[in-house]
């Protein structure tokens, strides 16, 4: 049996050695592999057959792997993206898809959590995303439904690009209090946020809308108090905002690790909670620390 991760430019991918070293760790003969899909067509046919265990889907197919689903969980519907494909048997198997990427965002930000208790000072506190498209909603959802986030700050460039993402996320569970802050002014009269959350690729500010992100989410990091800031682009791993906000004195998790958190779910769809009871989880995330350290392609 094999398993994939799908999309356009996937060969970088860090993930596949993880993948690998848990299919060995719990005995199973299958193989991961980054495959290039060209085109919808060919992600659909390595979908249906009968030899794929899994799917790890990537741009630019989350929206358009969804009508090729049998079935599709809650979140799916909500979010609008799928990033996971497993299987249910039966004649023929059922292709279903979920979204893992607010596992790994949830687990990121509780990640500095575990090494420092979270004051109850902040407990109320809003928490800021940076971006507003697709990974912008998986970050919503986990901060309002798992972390209790009160409300979400957004900056992004495309102020239309936040009046959809308001719209989608009325089709969550728990229905975000969404603030989408335009100047400084406006957020010189704002609580100070506790978690953040980068989901844009790490390019240089030029047009005036992206200067003025970059100034008011500069205003933040420099607060004296700090939370936990998750960039998830990790392409350089280094980015921009992590230099600036450890400069600034905030404890950041790089992207990376959202693949590591991802991982562990995704293996208990494909293989089930039982055998992945089993899972050599020390020795898989240091597999992928260590690809992540020797990626040229994200060390740069």
């Amino acid at each position: 049996m094999s398993l994939h991760l799908v999309g356009i430019g996937v060969t970088h991918s860090i993930a596949p050695n993880m993948h690998n070293y848990i299919a060995n760790s719990l005995g199973l003969s299958w193989e991961f592999y980054a495959t290039e899909c060209p085109t919808t067509e060919e992600l659909v046919k390595l979908a249906k057959d009968p030899t794929t265990a899994g799917l790890v889907v990537t741009m630019p197919y989350k929206s358009s792997i969804l009508q090729h689903l049998d079935e599709k969980d809650e979140l799916v519907s909500a979010v609008g993206a799928c990033n996971n494909v497993y299987y249910k048997n039966g004649s023929p198997r059922q292709i279903c898809g979920t979204n893992t990427d607010w596992r790994g965002i949830h687990g990121c930000l509780l990640e500095k959590g575990r090494r420092r208790e979270r004051p109850s000072s902040t407990r109320t506190a809003p928490a800021l995303v940076i971006g507003a498209g697709g990974a912008s909603r998986a970050a919503i959802y986990a901060l309002t439904e798992h972390l209790h986030s009160p409300s979400i700050y957004i900056l992004n460039r495309d102020d239309d690009e936040v009046v959809n993402l308001i719209r989608d996320s009325e089709n969550l569970p728990t229905i975000p209090k969404i603030v989408h802050i335009k100047t400084l002014d406006q957020a010189e009269k704002l609580l100070d946020p506790y978690y953040v959350v980068g989901t844009v690729p790490d390019l240089e500010p030029k047009t005036e809308s992206e200067l003025m992100v970059a100034s008011i989410m500069k205003h933040f990091l420099s607060r004296p108090k700090k939370g936990v800031l998750l960039d998830m682009c990790f392409k350089p791993r280094r980015t921009r905002l992590i230099k600036l906000a450890e400069g600034l004195g905030w404890p950041c998790v790089e992207g990376t690790h959202v693949i590591g958190y991802q991982i562990e779910e995704q293996w208990r769809l494909w293989a089930g909670e039982d055998l992945c009871r089993k899972l050599d989880r020390e020795g898989a995330w240091k597999v992928l620390l260590k690809s992540a350290e020797e990626s040229k392609g994200i060390n740069f």
